[in-house]
């Protein structure tokens, strides 16, 4: 038998995999959230699709942390 796994994940280090993403390509700054969550699965950031409006959170976040002025 085979077990259904959850597609959407809780992801722990979420805010800490975004600033990794932001500081290892620069380029991802810009993107929109439904872009970042596929980038967090695809280069292995994540195990699985995490929520956008968590994405979206931890994106504002981390924008803030490289431009404090562009955050306020």
């Amino acid at each position: 038998m085979i077990r259904d796994t959850a597609i959407v994940t809780h992801e722990p280090d979420l805010l800490a995999s975004v600033r990794a993403l932001y500081s290892r390509r620069p380029e991802t700054r810009y993107r929109e959230a439904w872009e970042i969550q596929h980038l967090l699965f695809s280069l292995a950031y994540s195990n699985g699709l995490v929520p956008e409006a968590e994405i979206a959170a931890a994106v504002e976040v981390a924008r803030g942390d490289f431009d404090p002025e562009g955050a306020a």
